[in-house]
């Protein structure tokens, strides 16, 4: 196991709205027997109501400070030795304040799917405010993939089985 993911046992999931980080995480963490967290589960139970109504009745801003402070929690958990893996936000990893959260506290990984995919997948989803417009969604996309690159690994997703997603990061040189 890599110094840093011994020091801080921590995996976190980075990538865009619908590329599967949760589902992935969560096998992922029943691989390792590490515990599982979506970042965006903890921000709707901490404020008592969905994402998008945080969204439309508090605006972004105070979202991502709700985000922040749910994910350092979580991090303090990992630094205390509770080794987690957590599926981010689509948005999280692209605010300056969590990539440097994360930059030495365990690894960050980028599940990086297709555009094409990614349009199928969030076609019929009203709970994801910000794919209601599909020109903003794209433009998001392209906006937030230069973020997504600085995680420490990239694993490229599709519409295979998430077991085989697993596989390919069990394979990454983190064990």
């Amino acid at each position: 196991m890599i110094l840093r993911l011994k020091r801080t046992p921590g995996i976190y999931l980075v990538g865009f709205m619908a590329t599967g980080k949760s589902t992935i995480g969560r096998l992922l963490s029943d691989e390792l027997g590490w515990y599982f967290a979506d970042l965006d589960e903890q921000i709707e139970q901490a404020a008592g109501a969905s994402i998008t109504h945080l969204f439309e009745t508090q605006g972004e801003p105070a979202f991502r400070q709700l985000e922040h402070e749910r994910l350092a929690a979580l991090v303090r958990q990992v630094e205390y030795g509770k080794p987690h893996v957590v599926a981010l936000g689509g948005g999280a990893f692209a605010q300056d304040s969590n990539y440097e959260l994360l930059e030495n506290n365990g690894v960050t990984i980028w599940l990086d799917c297709p555009l094409e995919v990614l349009e199928r997948r969030v076609a019929r989803a009203q709970h994801r405010p910000l794919a209601r417009d599909l020109d903003k969604f794209r433009s998001l996309y392209e906006t937030r993939r230069e973020a997504y690159s600085k995680a420490d690994y990239r694993i490229e997703v599709s519409d295979a089985d998430a077991t085989e997603h697993v596989r390919s990061i069990m394979k990454l040189p983190l064990f």
